[in-house]
């Protein structure tokens, strides 16, 4: 068998992991890897102008695709450039495998130039990384990132590559024949007694909300239909966070609207009323709670999520259920019929009675102007003109991504890209364009403020 060189490794285990773009920026630390690039026409890179705005393109790219983002960068100011990228992918969920160089590996803790201790910064901010210290292990390094940004709860992993590393020669079996680095395997399949025990309390709640997260889009479209379906057997109202937009459609009769701080009237009056909160994949963000002990004080609580690091972290919940979002759904509709449970909808006939007054109020009206054109007014009707293209649609941070949150509409999940967590002013910029990239033909739009959009505006470039 015929060695190749660590840069060609990297293309080649890229390849075989199925991507077809990278957003990078070169510099000295990663040339080898460019020159490998320039050898192939299986992947493409797309150049950025600053390292942060290749990580939220490589976000827009992941998230409205649901395959891993992938960034290349050099080492030192390269490197530290991503870290805001990083960590605003860490919040949201996302999954991005950053490349970045390094100095070689007898230089490293010597101070060299742009030398920057990548791993120990990121390390906080990443949901594993790795440093290639030999040769060997660089192939199983590269594919067990993208397995680790993938599976269970998604998020960003960073592989530091030092430069000798890269100019050495090693044999490559393919992505079959490697050997993994690490045995990382998240729950998918909860015990069936735990959606007995859901179920039982689906059947006996008069006040019921769902509340749904980021987390059902994650999952996958699979996750988003079996909910839809949930949602039609029960009757129940759902309500959305900022990141579960579109996770169901948010023009369906059953969505009360969205939670929290920059929530709707009736969202968070139910959620304090119910008796009964199912919360699908959302991790009670300080921005939907308020006041911890006030959040929902008098209802039973269920969590489902894949990530058991969410679980009773900040609100106590009285039943649990860890695993996928779309197993979870599967087997809870599958439960229902097989026991043949009817929901009568006469039954929170009350509870809907008493959402619809509080709906009544219309809180997101506001008083139309003759002199200006409200913010409001321009996004109803960018939404009315835009709608039946299904548009996807990337926001900045501020005041004008709630009022995008509270009038746009999200039908589809996967449409709806902004930073939630993190709260990254610059993002929507280059997330549209790594939108753009995955979904050539469609409409793309970033609703912007006037600052945010110049925290990465040499994109435009």
């Amino acid at each position: 068998m015929k060695k190749l060189t660590g840069a060609r490794i990297v293309i080649e285990a890229l390849i075989q992991e199925n991507v077809k773009v990278i957003f990078g920026y070169p510099g000295g630390a990663v040339l080898p890897i460019y020159d490998e690039i320039f050898k192939q026409n299986k992947i493409r890179h797309i150049l950025v102008r600053h390292e942060q705005a290749a990580v939220h393109a490589a976000e827009g790219y992941a998230r409205s695709t649901g395959k891993v983002g992938v960034v290349l960068v050099t080492s030192g100011p390269g490197a530290t450039n991503t870290v805001t990228g990083l960590a605003d992918a860490m919040m949201d969920s996302v999954p991005v495998v950053c490349i970045s160089g390094q100095v070689p590996t007898h230089m490293i803790g010597n101070d060299a130039f742009q030398e920057a201790d990548i791993v120990g910064i990121t390390r906080p901010c990443t949901k594993h990384n790795y440093l290639v210290k030999e040769i060997s292990k660089l192939a199983g390094c590269i594919h067990s990132a993208f397995h680790i940004a993938k599976n269970g709860r998604p998020g960003p992993v960073l592989v530091d590559i030092p430069k000798d590393i890269q100019t050495f020669k090693y044999n490559y079996e393919g992505k079959k024949l490697t050997k993994s680095s690490i045995s990382y395997k998240p729950k998918i399949r909860p015990p069936l007694e735990q959606i007995s025990k859901f179920v039982n309390l689906l059947t006996k709640s008069k006040r019921p909300i769902f509340y749904i997260g980021g987390g059902v889009i994650n999952s996958g479209l699979k996750a988003s239909t079996l909910l839809c379906n949930l949602l039609k057997i029960t009757g129940f109202p759902c309500t959305q966070t900022l990141m579960g937009l579109g996770a169901t459609p948010t023009s369906h009769k059953q969505f009360i609207g969205m939670l929290g701080m920059h929530g709707t009237y009736e969202a968070n009056l139910s959620m304090n009323k119910s008796d009964l909160m199912v919360c699908v994949g959302a991790r009670f963000d300080d921005r939907i709670t308020g006041k911890v002990s006030g959040f929902s004080p008098k209802s039973k609580k269920v969590h489902m999520d894949i990530d058991a690091s969410s679980f009773n972290k900040s609100v106590n919940v009285d039943h649990l259920i860890q695993g996928d979002l779309s197993k979870i759904l599967e087997m809870t509709i599958k439960y229902i019929e097989d026991n043949k449970i009817t929901f009568n909808s006469q039954s929170i006939s009350a509870w809907w009675s008493q959402i619809n007054k509080w709906r009544s109020k219309n809180c997101l009206s506001y008083k139309k102007s003759s002199s200006i054109i409200k913010p409001q007014y321009a996004l109803q009707r960018l939404d009315f003109l835009t709608k039946n293209f299904n548009p996807f649609i990337t926001t900045e941070v501020g005041q004008h991504q709630m009022w995008a949150a509270q009038f746009l509409t999200f039908n589809k999940p996967k449409h709806w890209m902004t930073s939630g967590g993190l709260g990254t002013m610059g993002y929507g910029l280059p997330a549209a364009m790594g939108v753009q990239i995955a979904h050539p033909k469609d409409l793309v739009i970033d609703v912007a403020g006037e600052a945010s959009i110049l925290m990465n505006i040499q994109e435009m470039s």
